[in-house]
């Protein structure tokens, strides 16, 4: 379901957006919020330095940020509750989101107080500045008369006393927790100059039961953990699920019959179909960029080879016909490419190729074994898992260079990109017949590593793009 987003433009304040109200109400508010650029607490003829996170720093200094529970102008109740218990939700999921990339430390509930609702749009910069803040995010929430709700976001510059941004979003009461990741995607864009990556989806394995018989279901998740569902039932093993770009449909591999083969999924009817009718074992399946096909491996006569087929099903096209396995393809944001895992050169390694099978040149050349590849979104990095001894996730070039890894566990596996390509999910394995399989993510710098909630066991997470 699309966002309506509210242009900068015409939200100037919370009564901007309002139906027309009392003129006394109206008076009480501030018609505008101090002018971006224009600093109210700077000495004349000095302005002072922009307001920036470095991403490239990781967590070794964290922007304290100022996030109190944003006020209502009248508590109503809603499908998702009332105004004002909504407004400290959208608080703590702006705050968690900024806090989970890492960049960010937001001040403790004990260390801010309450807001009025006539502050929103003018902060008591004085306060904040003495509570250590850098920056403060306020906003507000209101009830619609058709049902839905308005929540706007300003982010300000505690120092300079400017507002640095704005935007209002009208949601349906069932996705109100998307406006706040929109909120927080807007802080963590114009403060770190990154893409957004918050208000996204993951689609994972959820497992459950002992290691030798383990139940593995569908299932679908905000990024950060929240609504949780499954989408097939558990009764036959599913590997690898993969979002379609346009996020309708998700293609993975299922043991139905107990053969491996390729299905798409359907998110809005719940229907599934077979992509390859009458053929040999099929996995590890991806969809191109433009949605238009699907990357798989078969095994035939003994060797194993990658093909792709139309998104609508057909006769498949092979791409490699070197003896052994090649699997595990992912494409280039642009589609032009292909980087992939093979044993021809007697272990897993990792090569690249382009996207009609032309040109394959191996890659990795470290020790120990690679596998696993995906391509940044940005299409400047490749992960994979490292197996040398423990299992790693790790990045490299798409030449191969600069290989770095991020973690550090007894088995960590199949990395997915953010949106933004700043962040990997990937699952974590524990030792022995008990260890669980739990969803972590790492980000670029290898140093805020974090668990992603999951109600049961997760594995083979897929991270989607941003929502529209």
């Amino acid at each position: 379901m699309r966002l309506r987003l509210l242009l900068l433009a015409t939200l100037v304040s919370p009564v901007a957006l309002a139906p027309a109200a009392p003129a006394l109400a109206q008076q009480a508010i501030p018609a505008t919020p101090p002018a971006a650029g224009a600093p109210l607490g700077a000495p004349a003829g000095q302005t002072p330095p922009p307001l920036e996170v470095d991403v490239t720093g990781g967590i070794s200094a964290p922007m304290p940020i100022a996030i109190p529970p944003m006020p209502t102008q009248a508590v109503t109740q809603t499908a998702a509750g009332s105004t004002d218990q909504l407004g400290r939700q959208l608080a703590e999921i702006v705050s968690n989101d900024l806090r989970n990339s890492g960049l960010f430390t937001p001040l403790a509930p004990g260390r801010m107080r309450a807001i009025g609702f006539p502050e929103v749009t003018a902060p008591a910069f004085d306060y904040w500045g003495g509570s250590g803040a850098q920056a403060l995010v306020q906003g507000y929430v209101r009830a619609n008369g058709d049902g839905t709700l308005t929540v706007g976001c300003y982010l300000y510059d505690v120092s300079a006393q400017t507002q640095l941004t704005r935007q209002g979003f009208v949601v349906p009461p069932s996705d109100w927790r998307r406006a706040g990741h929109k909120c927080a995607d807007m802080v963590y864009t114009r403060l770190t100059g990154e893409g957004a990556y918050f208000d996204s989806r993951v689609v994972y394995v959820s497992e459950t039961g002992p290691k030798g018989n383990r139940i593995k279901r569908l299932a679908i998740m905000d990024q950060d953990g929240a609504n949780s569902r499954f989408l097939t039932a558990g009764s036959s093993i599913v590997l690898t699920p993969r979002f379609a770009p346009n996020q309708q449909s998700i293609v993975y591999m299922s043991y139905v019959g107990k053969t491996p083969a390729i299905y798409v999924y359907d998110i809005g009817s719940g229907r599934q179909r077979l992509v390859v009718q009458n053929v040999a074992t099929t996995f590890a399946p991806r969809f191109s960029p433009d949605g238009r096909y699907i990357l798989f491996s078969m095994a035939q006569a003994g060797n194993t080879d990658l093909y792709r087929v139309s998104a609508a099903g057909g006769t498949p096209q092979r791409l490699t016909t070197s003896p052994g396995i090649d699997t595990g393809g992912s494409y280039s944001p642009d589609g032009s490419r292909i980087v992939f895992e093979s044993d021809r050169s007697g272990g897993q390694q990792l090569y690249v190729m382009n996207a009609d099978g032309s040109n394959q040149q191996r890659i990795s050349f470290g020790g120990g074994r690679y596998a696993t590849p995906v391509w940044s979104p940005r299409g400047d990095l490749i992960a994979f898992t490292k197996i040398q001894g423990a299992f790693r996730i790790g990045i490299m070039s798409p030449s191969g260079q600069g290989e770095k890894l991020l973690t550090n566990s007894w088995q960590d596996e199949g990395p997915s990109w953010s949106p933004n390509g700043r962040v990997l999910m990937f699952f974590r394995q524990g030792q022995g017949n008990a260890g669980k399989a739990d969803l972590w993510s790492v980000d670029l710098t290898g140093v805020n590593e974090r668990r992603v909630p999951t109600p049961l066991d997760g594995s083979d997470p897929a991270w989607g793009p941003l929502r529209p």
